[in-house]
């Protein structure tokens, strides 16, 4: 037993759980801060514009780069001792993210009028596209590069950049809040992670690759297409969860009420806080130790053992933040969100299942299966869509959660289904 211990202790995964544990922590310190400056002043309904905001913002990032950062974790991590094979990968990946985030910003400040109109139900804020257009490169750019550091899986210098990232954000974000309410959040929302790439740059600047001769060169059409299947997938991603979350919210708002709509967003920004610790190191860890593993004997034996390692984690920490929900509502936000009470038991529920999921759906992301892993996103963001639409036509607004928990349990069988020959059959 003893013996057993001291392996899960020594494994990778805990190291990384370490590396990040700190960076998880000032993030959590900061988007507390954050929430509960932004809820206190701007409230419900300021809550759920941001949401759809945030919706928005995650499309058009992955759009603006492309959809190639899990692609660039992939490659770097496989052809980081094959120095001319690396360039390659750096080079067209640099260019994919330049040229898109250009194309994709201008697109933005000529459409500001009607996505101000779509997206935030008034034109009156055209003004925060023209601003997500102008920092769209800059933010692209930043996302770049910290896929190449975790591709080289520096994990101590992720995590710094991280950090810095986090405090910026914070200061950033209130500071715009405090002077100009609802507009600063919004302005803060498409805006600040722009800021980041001059640190970045600043920090990476002794790194061996982090040369113009190594990060700049011609197009490669063998590898433009290998990056290709990942932005197919990244792009599915982001056209699925943010859009059917843009949805549902919609149809919140329209039945019920901003505030409701608010409230739901709250309890996302509550599963958000707690579900940063996992999927930091899922994307600093995971995605590159399964890209490298080739024999599926060894690829078993890794999924085993981070579920041997997630699954009471994830359990304790989900059964601890139900009987503090009360205390999170009031510590985290206001008086004002109390109704959201109810939205725990079917949310967290939901979480669990989600990251079971998660664990098997990365194989996919991780060995380029490309057309399931597009099929599964849509399939079940379709499904959330009509289960939440039915659910809150029977169950009122608490319809959401449920119909999230039931998708993400039925999702979590299909990925089961999916892998059952890896999981159950003996590899010898």
């Amino acid at each position: 037993m003893i013996n057993k211990i001291k392996k899960v202790i020594a494994s990778d995964l805990i190291k990384v759980f370490s590396f990040t544990g700190l960076s998880t922590l000032v993030k959590l310190i900061t988007s507390y801060v954050t929430v509960k400056v932004v809820a206190s002043i701007i409230g419900p309904s300021g809550i759920a514009l941001i949401g759809q905001l945030q919706n928005f913002v995650a499309i058009i990032t992955t759009v603006g780069a492309g959809g190639i950062n899990n692609g660039v974790v992939k490659y770097v991590s496989e052809y980081k001792d094959d120095e001319d094979e690396l360039q390659k990968y750096l080079r067209n990946g640099l260019k994919i993210t330049i040229y898109l985030s250009f194309f994709v910003g201008i697109l933005l400040i000529v459409t500001s009028q009607y996505l101000g109109k779509w997206i935030l139900l008034d034109n009156k804020y055209s003004y925060i596209f023209v601003f997500f257009g102008v920092c769209l490169f800059l933010l692209s750019l930043n996302n770049y590069f910290l896929s190449i550091l975790n591709g080289f899986k520096e994990f101590r210098r992720f995590v710094i950049l991280n950090i810095i990232t986090s405090i910026i954000g914070l200061i950033f974000t209130v500071s715009l809040v405090l002077m100009y309410h609802i507009k600063g959040a919004l302005i803060a929302t498409v805006s600040y992670q722009s800021v980041v790439i001059f640190f970045t740059i600043f920090y990476l600047r002794r790194s061996p690759w982090f040369k113009i001769n190594i990060l700049w060169g011609h197009w490669n059409k063998d590898i433009v297409k290998k990056y290709l299947s990942y932005s197919l997938m990244a792009l599915v991603s982001a056209a699925t969860l943010p859009v059917s979350q843009l949805i549902v919210r919609g149809f919140i708002i329209k039945n019920f009420s901003m505030d409701a709509a608010g409230y739901w967003e709250g309890m996302n920004r509550i599963s958000a806080l707690y579900l940063m610790f996992i999927t930091t190191s899922f994307s600093v860890y995971y995605l590159p130790r399964l890209s490298e593993i080739k024999e599926k004997h060894l690829l078993k034996r890794e999924i085993v053992k981070v579920y041997k390692i997630i699954t009471p984690i994830i359990s304790g920490s989900l059964l601890l933040i139900f009987l503090l929900k009360d205390l999170l509502i009031t510590f985290l936000f206001s008086k004002e969100f109390y109704p959201m009470i109810d939205f725990f038991l079917w949310q967290l529920i939901g979480d669990f299942f989600k990251i079971m999921s998660w664990i098997l759906a990365f194989i996919m992301v991780a060995k380029s299966m490309t057309k399931l892993y597009i099929i599964t996103e849509i399939i079940f963001s379709l499904l959330f869509v009509g289960l939440s639409v039915l659910f809150i036509n029977y169950f009122g607004v608490i319809g959401v959660t449920q119909a999230y928990c039931l998708n993400y349990f039925l999702y979590f069988l299909t990925m089961t289904f999916i892998f059952r020959k890896l999981l159950f059959n003996k590899i010898l």
